[in-house]
């Protein structure tokens, strides 16, 4: 995911995909605890992608 698509999103769908991204991240949490997870680096794709809607997010917020 693109900083780019994440401007042009609305903050209420900023926050839709954060709740989606948050649940995918404890998803794959509890498969990597229970040694079902194939590819770790997900979990670290994962966390940056909220990392990305957070600070978009917080960018809105801030020109408002």
């Amino acid at each position: 995911m693109k900083a780019k698509e994440l401007k042009v999103m609305s903050v209420a769908e900023l926050e839709t995909k954060l709740a989606e991204l948050k649940k995918d991240l404890f998803m794959l949490r509890m498969q990597h605890a229970t040694n079902h997870l194939d590819n770790p680096v997900k979990i670290s794709a994962v966390r940056r992608d909220i990392a990305r809607v957070k600070t978009v997010i917080r960018e809105k917020e801030l020109e408002q």
